[in-house]
């Protein structure tokens, strides 16, 4: 008795292990687990091979919004015909597990038309349940489980001008937050995660066309993120405007996700400079000080990745360089070559940095201070112009690859 009591025990232990393990390195929301494109649980080769071996490869709709993987299944958000489309799919074998669709017919203006119709926000997983925004604004949450539709907020107008809404939520303590409403107006807006009941908003601005952080700054949880024109310090808690910075962009095309750096943001606009923006509280005011900015490596859509002090990232310089910057200083350490990719989504593994970039090459380098040290190049995808905007999602070792229509999985044997 006391045996199978034993062997009991032990399954339930190793079963508990699994379960953390796989935890670990589901992608739950855009940009990962911590929202800053750092991949855990990858082990590289210790040689790589010549060619990604792909598994499967299925029919998903269009759109860029990155998949999702949970456990053994991979969430995706896509428009087939006129509907949008929540699909899980299973992970070893490809297989359409559930779909739930509505309607959502959408026209995109004719400046952008040619990034097609979405959707290109990235859902959000949290205690077994999805959050997603469609291209017109309507806000919907799932079962993941089963795929059905528990609650739904109705889209609103205008819409942002050019590729919609591409604002992808961000979970925190019972909330799903997104940023609603459309050009030159709307307000972020947090939901109960359970019935979908407004806790709060903040209409100070119109959405822009990135997505937000949470971070402590001065002991208070806050949303940083990107408006139309300005970057914004909200009080997660209750939706209080912290503090603001005005931060324009030319054609209100600002599309990047901050990243944190110590006690400071580090952000750019559509092809301006770069800057480092300190967040402190002093006399009982907030304060957000610019602590350098740099015109050495002006980004436009591309995000970037941090190890240690040094960002890794791609300019729209010469058609594309990657580079790496002290953010210490801002001091670019090295560009490479031009030439290399109008966009590129970045990832990294330890000091491994996955880059897709858009044309649907699969570029493997080394975050080195020193130069651009490449490892491999996998074509993953056709060789279009906008043929892989979504970024990747690498779960362990699979290498989950969206392009303009399909979901594959890819593997390193």
């Amino acid at each position: 008795m006391r045996r199978a009591l034993f062997v009991i025990a032990l399954v339930g232990a190793l079963a508990t292990v699994m379960e953390a393990q796989q935890a670990a390195t589901d992608v739950t929301q855009w940009r990962g687990a911590n929202r800053d494109g750092v991949v855990t649980g990858f082990t590289p080769p210790a040689t790589w091979p010549e060619n990604l071996t792909q598994r499967w490869k299925v029919d998903i709709g269009t759109g860029y919004a990155t998949p999702l993987v949970v456990g053994n299944r991979v969430y995706v958000f896509s428009r087939q015909g006129e509907d949008e489309v929540m699909s899980a799919v299973d992970a070893a074998s490809g297989k359409v597990l559930w779909r739930t669709a509505y309607p959502a017919s959408f026209e995109m203006s004719s400046a952008s038309k040619v990034h097609g119709p979405g959707p290109k926000s990235t859902p959000v997983f949290a205690n077994g349940r999805l959050y997603a925004i469609g291209m017109a604004g309507a806000v919907t949450a799932y079962d993941a489980a089963s795929g059905k539709q528990l609650w739904q907020k109705p889209g609103s107008t205008p819409l942002p001008m050019y590729t919609s809404h591409s604002f992808s939520p961000i979970v925190d303590r019972g909330l799903v937050i997104f940023h609603v409403g459309g050009h030159d107006k709307g307000a972020i807006t947090a939901f109960d995660l359970n019935t979908g009941a407004e806790k709060w908003s903040w209409n100070g601005d119109g959405p822009g066309y990135g997505s937000p952080i949470i971070a402590d700054f001065g002991g208070v949880r806050q949303l940083v993120t990107i408006t139309q024109s300005k970057l914004v310090g909200v009080d997660v808690a209750t939706g209080a405007l912290l503090w603001e910075r005005p931060f324009a962009s030319s054609n209100f095309t600002n599309s990047i996700t901050p990243l944190r750096f110590g006690q400071s943001v580090v952000v750019w606009n559509n092809n301006g400079p770069m800057r480092a923006v300190t967040i402190a509280r002093r006399d009982n005011k907030w304060v957000a000080e610019e602590t350098w900015t740099s015109d050495d490596a002006p980004n436009r859509l591309s995000n970037t990745v941090l190890d240690g002090d040094v960002m890794f990232g791609m300019t729209q310089r010469n058609m594309g360089q990657y580079y790496a910057v002290d953010l210490k200083t801002g001091k670019t350490l090295w560009a490479s070559e031009g030439r290399q990719a109008a966009n590129v989504a970045v990832e990294r593994a330890g000091d491994i940095i996955f880059s897709m970039e858009n044309d649907g090459e699969l570029v493997i380098f080394r975050a080195s201070r020193t130069g651009f040290e490449l490892v491999k190049r996998y074509r993953v995808a056709p060789e279009e112009m906008y043929s892989t905007w979504a970024q990747p999602a690498i779960s362990g070792n699979r290498i989950f690859v969206r392009d303009a229509s399909t979901l594959a999985l890819w593997t390193l044997n």
